[in-house]
């Protein structure tokens, strides 16, 4: 007599947590600044490159004060404001995360990331059990799994 099993391959979030070290908040911190920088360059950027458009525009064209050519400008300079508004907030959000940063305590746990994995699921399972997984890490080492594998 053979006995079948069935079963079934799932994926499931894992949640990554990290464990608060002077270390990990160094390099996190370092991470944001370094995200901060490049977000400036392409702030110059783009403000860089729309001085260059408008220069462009008015040396092509023969009457700058012409509806067309204001509007080709003024579309520009629309272009340039919300591409750099866009880019500010996103400095804004990482200055606030660079605050929060500074004020978690040590040896705190905090979310860090989500990942993937397959798990074999089989009758009689417990399903909540199985999706409930996470990774607690110390400066990049497992230092702790919980949940059911």
């Amino acid at each position: 007599m053979e006995f079948v099993t069935s079963s079934l391959m799932l994926k499931r979030p894992i949640t990554v947590k990290a464990i608060v070290t002077d270390r990990w908040k160094q390099e996190v911190q370092q991470q944001l600044q370094n995200q901060i920088a490049q977000l400036d360059k392409q702030i110059q950027q783009i403000e860089s490159q729309g001085k260059n458009a408008v220069v462009e525009i008015q040396k092509q064209s023969k009457d700058a004060n012409s509806p067309q050519v204001l509007k080709q400008l003024e579309n520009i300079k629309g272009q340039v404001n919300q591409k750099k508004s866009e880019l500010l907030n996103k400095k804004n959000q990482l200055l606030q995360q660079l605050q929060q940063i500074q004020t978690l305590e040590l040896d705190q746990e905090v979310v860090q990331a989500q990942m993937e994995s397959f798990f074999r699921i089989e009758k009689g399972d417990n399903l909540v059990q199985k999706l409930n997984v996470e990774v607690v890490i110390r400066d990049g080492i497992v230092e702790d799994i919980r949940g059911e594998l």
